[in-house]
Formats: structure tokens, C-alpha cells, sequence
């Protein structure tokens, strides 16, 4: 599935809030004629976006439930997706083993956050617009670093309910991009707030506020305070997860 997290706060379901996960189990409920419990791959943040999302439901006797049509076809995703608001989309449903979990037992996954360098217009709700260019060679140097680095502390928002800020970086790197650049990051895990804080302090970086050196310190710190502050969540997608195994390919 995936989903414009514009009007969302995030996806898990919050008080008083719309999410991505309430929408999707109100969706389903009726279908299926029973009360369905989603559980996605990942809680991304308020107004974060997903091109790619993973997320699972246990339903006894789908054919039982919705007679008309079995849950894996095409007629379901279609009827599915008239149910959804246009913001959120399903491109597919299929079964998987009862021990697959669609975020303890992903591998990987891989954020994208988009920087414009020119005023945008059609892709405001999207990308971070930052005025002049950045210097990439210093940013890259940063990247290398965070590939070395396991305890992420300095990028890590406080007073969350993890047990500890050890994450595993598998690539980090900048890029050009069409108007602008491209931060794309894979890591077997991501704590709450850390690409897009991770994305302000390399802006800092890229513009000259910070050095490479001064960047190292701040990792090595473990204190958030002395990170830099947090890129806006409208630039940042999550646009991949991986599993070990799917019966399907997607």
C-alpha cells in the first residue's frame, strides 16, 4: 500500500487524531463483516509520506466472511480502495504464514527525503525547500560516518519508549536530484524522528554551519541537543521494506 501522510498523524492510531491505520481498519471492517485489527510495518511521524508500505490482518474464514469475493483478488482490492479516501491506496493483498509480521519480521527499510533548491509549486506538500546548493563532498563524509555509527542517540527524539538507540546503517548517501537533491538511507531499523533529523544536521553541513569533524562530535555526543533541528516530515518517504521470504512478488 501507500499513502500522502499530509492529513495524517502518522500511522499508528492516536487520540483524537485521523491516521493511516484507522482508516485502513475502517475500511476493511465492513467488508470483511467482522472488527479488523491492523498492524503496520512502521509508525511513521505526522505528515510523513509512504510510497511503499507493508501491513497485516488475521481473519479466520475470509470466503466465510466475504463470500462475494475472496480477500487476495483483484475484486477486493478494487472494492477495498472505494472504501479508502483518495490519499490511501492498496496494491495488493495476499495470504502469508500466521509468523509473519508486517514490521517484526521486516529486514530492512529505506527512506527518501527530497530537498528543492528552487521555489516548489506542484511538489510543496513534498520536498524542503533550501536556497543555494549544498556543498555534497561534506555531506557524503558525514554519510560515511553514520555507516560506523550504531548508537543514535544525538538524532533520536526523547522520551520514547525504546528500549535502546542502536540501529545498523546499510547506505547513506546524497544525491542530485531533479531541482534539487536526494537523501536516501536503509537501516534494519530507525527510531522515532532520526532521518529527519539526521536530514537537518547534514543541511547544517551541506551549508557550511557545520563541519565534518563537528558532525562527528555530535554523534559521538549522544545527546540531541546538539544535533541540529529537524527537517520538515513533508519531504520524507518511506519507500521500501524488505522481508527475508514473501509468497508473493511485489
Amino acid at each position: 500500500m501507500a499513502y500522502d501522510g499530509t492529513a495524517y498523524c502518522g500511522w499508528q492510531i492516536q487520540p483524537n487524531e485521523k491516521s493511516v491505520q484507522e482508516v485502513l481498519e475502517h475500511a476493511l471492517t465492513p467488508i470483511l463483516r467482522q472488527e479488523i485489527s491492523v498492524a503496520g510495518a512502521g509508525r511513521t511521524d505526522t505528515g510523513v509520506h509512504a510510497s511503499f508500505f507493508m501491513a497485516h490482518f488475521d481473519v479466520e474464514d475470509p470466503l466465510r466472511l466475504s463470500p462475494d469475493m475472496e480477500p487476495a483478488s483483484e475484486q477486493f482490492v478494487f472494492k477495498l480502495n472505494r472504501f479508502l479516501p483518495p490519499d490511501v491506496v492498496v496494491y495488493k493483498i495476499f495470504a502469508v504464514p500466521s509468523d509473519l509480521h508486517a514490521r517484526f519480521s521486516a529486514t530492512y527499510r529505506t527512506y527518501h527525503y527530497h530537498v528543492s533548491t528552487i521555489k516548489p509549486l506542484f511538489t510543496r506538500n513534498y520536498c524542503y525547500h533550501v536556497y543555494g546548493p549544498l556543498n555534497l563532498e561534506a555531506i557524503q563524509g558525514c554519510c560515511a560516518l553514520l555507516l560506523d555509527t550504531r548508537d543514535f542517540t544525538s538524532f533520536a527524539k526523547l522520551h520514547t519508549d525504546v528500549k535502546n538507540n542502536l540501529c545498523t546503517v546499510l547506505r547513506a548517501e546524497w544525491k542530485e536530484a531533479d531541482q534539487g537533491y536526494r537523501f536516501e538511507i536503509t537501516a534494519d531499523r530507525f527510531l522515532r524522528n532520526m532521518v529527519r533529523s539526521l536530514t537537518g544536521t547534514l543541511l547544517d553541513v551541506g551549508q557550511g554551519k557545520l563541519s565534518v569533524q563537528e558532525f562527528s562530535e555530535i554523534v559521538e555526543a549522544k545527546d540531541r541537543s546538539r544535533a541540529g533541528q529537524s527537517a520538515p516530515a513533508r519531504g520524507l518517504f518511506l519507500v521500501d521494506i524488505g522481508y527475508d521470504s514473501l509468497p508473493v512478488q511485489l
